[in-house]
């Protein structure tokens, strides 16, 4: 039997998401791994899209997006973050991941170097590659995940041409400062650099920090691709709508990317997002009350069963210290004893790592009905309790 780890260190041909919940389905596990809720799906936003199809066009739609979905992603972050922006500044892209391509293949070019910052989502290393660029790694530095702005600026190299950034963070749910967001504008004039920042999980801050862009900071906000989600605003992760928000000359550019990868985002589904958009402000707040309802389940009944659960504040997950949990921190190898010996699906924080990576913490995701929360937790009790 090939182990977890072997398959990490092996050539990455499948992603960790989809080894773990193809693990939950063979071995019926309660799949805690891959980020996707298994709560009620909004009411309005699935009337909205029967609305569309049935009234609106089901054709090619703006390669752009629609102008009203445009101007509805300008409006939201004017009330949510104070933003500035226009119909402009934004490119509709099918999901974040593709967002994530078309900017990085506007910005990234054979032979530039690009830092990357760890624990990192899969797919941007890939992505910077596949554009001719290399990557410069630089770590935050657990238990809390702070960005030491000193290594990042001793990675900056004549080479260097823009740094990718994540707020909030998956897979640790901690959030970018707006001072260690000034840092790095200090370093991006100093040395010219672009900033690609995922923020998909911006609707899903959950204690009340408030969420800074880079786009709000004058040092950054022309240099910085801003990627966005509605399949994480609203929980709806199966439309794959996203979106990247950039200066003119920027979205342009991203733009000409975009046409060539996807062209166009389904239609019906944009025209649902635009009317998402617009939903009054108690309503995101009761949505993301749901969310802070699960984390709370998850988080209360791992601590009682002996768990260390590190503090965050975005996301769908919660992270487990291992070693402060009295567990040997090796998490690829407790990820896969989890699942088969108690059947909850996790991940190994160490695969959010291209190199030196931290092995004692593991992710789970809390997007989960009580039901389906509370079994997990009997499970990993017993577990805890028979080998702590």
């Amino acid at each position: 039997m090939i182990t977890l780890a072997e398959r990490l260190s092996g050539p990455a041909s499948t992603t960790i998401f989809e080894i773990m919940s193809g693990l939950a389905r063979d071995l019926g596990a309660i799949n805690l791994g891959q980020g996707f809720p298994d709560m009620a799906e909004p009411p309005a936003l699935v009337e909205a899209a029967q609305r569309a199809l049935a009234a609106h066009s089901n054709q090619y739609p703006p390669m752009r997006g629609l102008p009203e979905l445009r101007s509805a992603i300008a409006a939201y972050y004017a009330r949510e973050q104070g933003l500035t922006l226009s119909a402009d500044n934004v490119v509709v892209t099918s999901g974040a991941t593709e967002a994530l391509a078309a900017s990085l293949l506007a910005l990234v070019r054979p032979g530039d170097e690009v830092i990357l910052v760890q624990p990192l989502y899969d797919a941007y290393l890939p992505l910077v590659q596949w554009a001719g660029g290399t990557a410069r790694l630089v770590s935050l530095e657990p238990p809390h995940w702070t960005l030491p702005l000193d290594k990042l600026a001793a990675a900056i190299g004549p080479n260097t041409r823009g740094i990718v950034l994540n707020t909030p963070n998956n897979p640790t749910g901690t959030m970018l400062t707006r001072a260690e967001l000034e840092g790095v504008g200090d370093l991006a004039e100093a040395h010219d650099l672009w900033i690609v920042c995922d923020e998909v999980w911006e609707g899903m801050v959950l204690d009340g920090t408030p969420h800074v862009s880079p786009l709000a900071l004058p040092t950054l906000a022309e240099r910085t691709v801003k990627i966005g989600s509605a399949g994480k605003i609203f929980s709806m992760t199966g439309w794959k709508v996203g979106w990247a928000v950039a200066a003119p000359p920027l979205a342009a550019a991203v733009a000409a990317k975009h046409q060539f990868l996807t062209f166009t985002t389904a239609t019906p589904l944009q025209w649902a997002v635009t009317e998402a958009l617009a939903l009054p402000q108690p309503w995101h707040q009761a949505h993301r009350e749901t969310y802070a309802a699960a984390k709370a389940r998850l988080t209360e009944g791992l601590i009682r069963a002996g768990y260390a659960v590190l503090p965050c504040s975005g996301t769908w997950f919660v992270t487990i210290d291992l070693a402060a949990s009295g567990l040997p921190a090796d998490d690829a190898r407790l990820a896969e004893r989890l699942i088969r010996e108690v059947g909850v699906a996790s991940i190994p924080v160490s695969a959010f790592y291209a190199e030196s990576p931290e092995t004692g913490y593991l992710r789970l995701c809390f997007a989960k009905r009580d039901a389906t929360l509370d079994e997990a937790i009997q499970r990993l009790a017993r577990f805890r309790a028979d080998n702590a």
